[in-house]
């Protein structure tokens, strides 16, 4: 039991070494010094926000997919250049009116990090930006510019849903891998059978009487 737990724990600090690296790199660059007592009190201030205070350990999931990555990127620029166009024609536009809603996002996954990511990809991009964050519930507050329909807040939620999909895929844990990978086969299966259930529409001309 206690050979378990010694490999769990080093597990976790393994997991967290990318993450220690790189708030000692951030605390050397916010001194633009590096000797001795810079690192080593920026190894120290690492250890501590990571293992001391309140807010629970960011644990990587120790897997990264270059190809995921790459993809991750490529959409997050498009996403920033078409939603500036996007804002600045409505921004100019004479006939638009404002209509803007917050919409609560249910999120796949429960890791902090994930969810971080997610929040921070969805706000850089202009129309949206994240207000509030349920942590324990795994839920996303956003404000979201031109909701006017139903239809205008599933599409905001898929936005989402996708942005979050994207992250794990890319650097997310395979069991987490797997979870989006179930919700998005759910969600099409849904979206068909909805589209399958709208009665056909009649295109019959009528007879004059």
């Amino acid at each position: 039991m206690s050979q378990a737990h010694d490999v769990s724990r080093w597990g976790a600090v393994w997991r967290q070494l990318p993450l220690l690296i790189a708030l000692v790199l951030l605390w050397v660059m916010l001194w633009d010094h590096i000797d001795v007592l810079t690192v080593v009190s920026g190894v120290v201030l690492a250890i501590t926000v990571t293992r001391a205070l309140y807010l629970p350990p960011v644990l990587l999931s120790g897997r990264f997919n270059p190809w995921r990555g790459l993809l991750l990127g490529l959409r997050m620029m498009f996403d920033v250049v078409f939603a500036s166009l996007q804002v600045a024609f409505l921004a100019v536009a004479p006939w638009w009116k404002p209509s803007n809603a917050i919409i609560a996002v249910q999120l796949l996954t429960r890791s902090d990090l994930v969810t971080t990511l997610t929040a921070e990809a969805i706000s850089v991009v202009p129309g949206t930006v994240v207000v509030d964050i349920d942590r324990e519930r795994g839920l996303l507050y956003l404000h979201a510019l031109g909701t006017r329909t139903h239809d205008d807040v599933e599409r905001v939620k898929r936005q989402v849903l996708g942005t979050e999909e994207r992250i794990v895929l890319a650097m997310g844990t395979h069991q987490q891998a797997v979870d989006v990978r179930l919700a998005r086969k759910a969600r099409r299966a849904e979206r068909a059978g909805h589209a399958s259930a709208e009665p056909p529409h009649d295109h019959t001309p009528k007879e004059d009487a």
